[in-house]
């Protein structure tokens, strides 16, 4: 056990935890922050996606020990006008329909929209990939990022 300090959403949380454990647990037993999902525990699915720098990661299998000191940044803590307008376009178009892998799939469409504010289809398909939906809402994810970006252009 070694003794962590997490910068989340702009806060900075404690944590003993073994030099391995994953991001994912660090957040969401030691920082109480249940936003970000449990989905495979294998990087494969998307539900865990955080952003790092600015980048998407996935916290299921990145060990604590890699991000002491960045900034991380969970879906509770999405403030940027891009996150904004992506959240409002889900509610919206009606994306979720279980809503399990929804924060991941937010996380990973924000990222997209902050470095690519006019996203093409393929643009879509290649950010989200990895990020899976079991309702297969894929459409309405699509639409809501389209309608994000639309949203942006003022």
């Amino acid at each position: 056990m070694a003794a962590f300090t997490l910068r989340i959403n702009g806060r900075s949380h404690s944590v003993d935890v073994d030099p391995d454990t994953p991001l994912l647990w660090a957040i969401r037993d030691g920082a109480g922050l249940t936003g970000t999902k449990y989905g495979c525990g294998v990087a494969q699915c998307g539900a865990c996606t955080v952003q790092i720098g600015g980048a998407t990661l996935r916290s299921c299998s990145l060990p604590v020990s890699a991000v002491e000191g960045r900034e991380i940044t969970t879906i509770e803590g999405l403030q940027s006008k891009e996150g904004r307008a992506v959240q409002q376009a889900w509610a919206a178009i009606d994306v979720p329909q279980c809503g399990y892998c929804q924060s991941g799939q937010v996380m990973s469409a924000t990222a997209l929209l902050e470095r690519n504010s006019k996203p093409t289809d393929r643009d879509i398909d290649l950010a989200m990939n990895g990020n899976i939906c079991r309702c297969a809402t894929y459409v309405r994810i699509r639409a809501a990022i389209h309608q994000a970006a639309k949203s942006l252009e003022g």
